[in-house]
């Protein structure tokens, strides 16, 4: 099985992070093929960034889809293009927040989220309304570390994560803790030790769900908004996008 894990910002260590967390989950038999794309902002913090990290992200998806890809994880806790991607997508498409989602509510009946930045909650409040699980998270949180601070090990940000997920344990009576960003993944088994409490990482729940939907031979459906768009033309820089 080869599974694409395809990092949506442009910063090649934070790609090497996150293709050593899927290995470390994958079946023995599974191929990570991790990628990030040449264009759009190195750390995807907020809808500004987030919109212009979709364009090189598509590219990465249709390159491997040319590539024989069995399924594509999008490795950004805000989901990134998912419904663009599953739209132009040949196979499966699975993204990290909406994977980390469904995990935790399968062994939690109430679950925090743990994100970098403040202004990553809404779109991800956006998400969980979207998904049908906003009953199922007691709150959104935010430990103020930037995305490009989780590239290595950082004493100080983990001290911050740590502290919120205290907080959510304490005030949100969490029972389980989804890791908000794809850099928190090699984080996950040492905060699910110091706080007693199922800790999900979205990239490790993404694969597990992608190599699942391909022994399933479960493929996006196409009857409904994640139809192969219609041919049409698209003008200047977005002319290689064309469907």
């Amino acid at each position: 099985m080869r599974l694409h894990v395809v990092n949506p910002n442009t910063t090649a260590s934070m790609t090497a992070k996150i293709a050593t967390a899927a290995r470390a989950i994958a079946r023995p038999d599974t191929v990570i093929d991790a990628r990030q794309p040449t264009m759009g902002p190195v750390s995807i913090e907020g809808f500004y960034d987030e919109a212009f990290a979709v364009p090189g992200m598509l590219g990465c998806i249709r390159e491997a889809d040319r590539d024989g890809a069995d399924a594509h994880v999008i490795a950004c806790f805000d989901d990134t293009g998912l419904d663009a991607a599953r739209a132009v997508a040949k196979v499966p498409v699975i993204g990290i927040g909406e994977a980390g989602f469904h995990m935790a509510s399968l062994v939690a009946a109430r679950f925090a989220v743990v994100t970098t930045l403040g202004v990553s909650i809404v779109p991800i409040e956006h998400n969980l309304r979207k998904y049908g699980l906003v009953d199922r998270c007691a709150r959104v949180r935010a430990a103020e570390v930037p995305v490009l601070a989780l590239e290595e090990r950082n004493a100080e940000a983990l001290g911050k994560i740590s502290t919120e997920i205290a907080a959510a344990i304490r005030d949100d009576r969490a029972e389980a803790i989804v890791l908000g960003c794809a850099g928190m993944a090699d984080l996950a088994a040492e905060l699910a030790d110091k706080h007693c409490l199922p800790v999900v990482d979205g990239v490790a729940a993404a694969v597990t769900l992608a190599e699942g939907l391909v022994r399933l031979g479960l493929t996006t459906s196409r009857l409904g908004p994640y139809a192969v768009p219609r041919t049409k033309t698209y003008s200047g820089p977005f002319a290689p996008f064309q469907p």
